[in-house]
């Protein structure tokens, strides 16, 4: 197990960065610069596969499943950050989409990194949450090879669920055990073996994604405006009355009253506008054009 950890290309060590701890500031700071700036291609490289994931993830959420992510260390408070997103963002049930650390909540603040070699309780999660053929799961680790990550994907996958395996090297146990594999090769770290970094931002980049395009195609939004918005507090109002004025043409102080009589949701407001209607009617027009705003606007 330790030789195979060794031949990872996330724990190589990179000449170039070997004298990183006699460097000035600005030439550290730039050298890691230009490491990150080969992060987004080598996500490009990885983008049918993402894709292909997305779709397969779209269409168990339409019928009712739920998106689970599982990650550890870094990877589960990544998991968790995407996760905790949606329902501000897109206007979720915090259920829909959860992401899920090995250690529980206390590993969001504090290392728990024994956790993530505990596979059974990686399965007792995927079974606590009663996953199956409807959900999809997603493991993230940039190893590839976090046993609680992979034995929740092996759970996850007995159950009928739709496994994706996120991670930055070639060939992983996590990639075997998944029915779908994502891997974002990003080479050696600054810091060696410091999958903080790049591994990092490339499953940052790819959650982004997954969760954003999931969500598009959900009918959360309309073109590129966020019109599920929760608008929870004045800049989120301010916001979401300027995505009503950007859509209705309508100033933004009269979108912003029509708003309040929306009840601060945004589709509603846009209906009344748009259709000339109160918000019940709106209500009841975006419901039998399955909440989603552009067949509610062009519907009879």
């Amino acid at each position: 197990m330790t030789h195979s950890l060794a031949a990872l290309a996330t724990e190589q060590s990179d000449p170039r960065y070997s004298g990183i701890d006699t460097m000035p500031t600005e030439e550290i700071a730039r050298l890691m610069n230009a490491a990150d700036a080969a992060v987004p291609a080598a996500v490009g490289q990885a983008v049918p596969a993402i894709s292909a994931a997305v779709d397969a993830i779209a269409a168990r959420m339409a019928d009712g499943g739920r998106l689970l992510y599982v990650g550890a260390g870094t990877s589960g408070r990544l998991a968790v950050l995407d996760a905790s997103e949606c329902p501000p963002t897109f206007g979720t049930h915090p259920d829909l989409v959860q992401g899920i650390i090995a250690g529980g909540d206390a590993a969001l603040v504090r290392s728990v990194e024994g956790a993530e070699d505990d596979a059974e309780a990686g399965a007792a999660v995927i079974r606590d949450k009663s996953a199956g053929p409807l959900d999809s799961v997603v493991g993230i680790s940039a190893s590839g090879r976090a046993p609680y990550v992979v034995g929740a994907v092996e759970e996850a996958r007995r159950r009928g669920a739709l496994t994706v395996g996120l991670a930055c090297n070639t060939g992983t146990p996590l990639a075997l055990a998944a029915e779908r594999a994502i891997e974002v090769i990003v080479g050696p770290e600054v810091v060696t073996g410091s999958t903080r970094l790049k591994a990092g931002t490339a499953q940052k980049l790819v959650l982004n994604m997954i969760s954003t395009i999931t969500m598009i195609r959900s009918g959360r939004t309309y073109g590129n405006f966020m019109v599920d918005v929760v608008a929870s507090n004045s800049k989120l109002v301010d916001r979401a009355a300027r995505i009503v004025s950007d859509i209705t043409g309508a100033e933004v102080p009269d979108a912003r009253e029509v708003l309040e009589h929306a009840g601060r949701d945004v589709k509603t407001a846009v209906v009344m506008i748009e259709r000339g209607v109160g918000a019940d009617d709106a209500r009841a027009l975006l419901a039998a054009h399955g909440d989603r705003l552009g067949p509610a606007l062009r519907g009879a």
